[in-house]
């Protein structure tokens, strides 16, 4: 009996000092969601930040045709803040970026709020509205340009009608062509925004709104002071997509106004490729990128700070 204890107490201690080596398999699941992932982050650091980097050289540099690795300072940089087109391009951002913004997010609550009401066909309404995110920009500008053309379009079908006198020629008028791009934009991506609020109205709990109601509340100050500073999330996302895709607009401005009239509804994507890519000036294009890049993290990163320093409660 002494004996067999003895075999028991020693048994542990005999493995005690040597630990199991990994097994070939553990090894392989260890290493195989590096392994998959490598690619995708070596093509994001080259591809993204990597270009990134080579055009703040770019901008840095006198290059012309081709690049021209010789340091010239802030003088590309002089030479944009001195160029008058330039500065059109930052109004004409200002106007379509501000007037597209606050119109998507207005419109895209509105529609989600007629959807939250649970009317019929909401399914066909939600993917009618859906439908534009689909089209590229292009196939947008090009569409748009055909609907506000004043010898195609809606001035055209005007005069049809009867109205002789009636006009609606803002694709032709450098006053107004900046905001055909916003009606182009708003068209597209105000059915995302909805998209994104309705998935916010849903997640909202219903016992809240119920109490609300018992304690004598109308909809629409149950809307305002309830629902909407619910939705403070779904505003913050909302705002970063289309302040992106505001400043980085190109092909819809190019297949729908070309930057005109003129240079009328120009603005930094189209002034970047005109320089580096059709009047032979990378040094000045490459500039007018940073400066784009400069926009968004200006605009951006304080909103993300504010959120992100925001307490959570749960």
């Amino acid at each position: 009996m002494d004996l067999t204890a003895q075999r028991m107490t020693a048994a542990p201690e005999s493995g005690a000092g040597t630990e199991a080596k990994p097994r070939l398999g553990d090894r392989i699941d260890a290493w195989l969601p590096k392994i998959v992932l490598a690619p995708t982050f070596v093509c994001a650091l080259v591809f993204i930040y990597g270009y990134i980097l080579w055009t703040a050289v770019l901008s840095l540099t006198p290059s012309r045709m081709l690049p021209k690795y010789e340091f010239a300072g802030l003088a590309q940089f002089e030479a944009l803040f001195a160029n008058e087109r330039w500065w059109l391009a930052l109004k004409n951002l200002a106007l379509f970026g501000g007037t597209f913004v606050l119109v998507c997010l207005a419109v895209g609550l509105l529609l989600a709020i007629l959807l939250d009401q649970k009317i019929r066909g909401e399914g066909l309404i939600r993917s009618i509205y859906l439908y534009p995110m689909a089209l590229s920009f292009i196939v947008t500008g090009t569409a748009w340009k055909w609907i506000l053309n004043p010898e195609l379009g809606i001035e055209r079908l005007l005069h049809d009608g009867g109205f002789e006198n009636a006009r609606f020629d803002w694709l032709i008028d450098p006053e107004m062509a900046i905001y055909t791009v916003v009606v182009a934009a708003v068209w597209q991506s105000s059915g995302f925004v909805m998209a994104l609020f309705l998935a916010g109205l849903r997640g909202i709990d219903d016992s809240i709104i119920k109490a609300a109601q018992v304690d004598g509340a109308s909809m629409p100050t149950i809307y305002r002071r309830i629902i909407i500073p619910s939705l403070r999330p779904v505003f913050f996302s909302s705002f970063m997509i289309l302040t992106h895709i505001a400043v980085k607009s190109f092909d819809l401005v190019m297949a729908l106004t070309n930057g005109g009239p003129g240079f009328s509804s120009d603005v930094p994507a189209t002034f970047m490729y005109s320089f580096a890519f059709t009047r032979n000036q990378i040094g000045l294009g490459a500039a007018s990128a940073m400066m784009m890049l400069m926009i968004v993290v200006a605009v951006i990163v304080p909103f993300m700070y504010s959120e992100l320093r925001r307490p959570r409660h749960g």
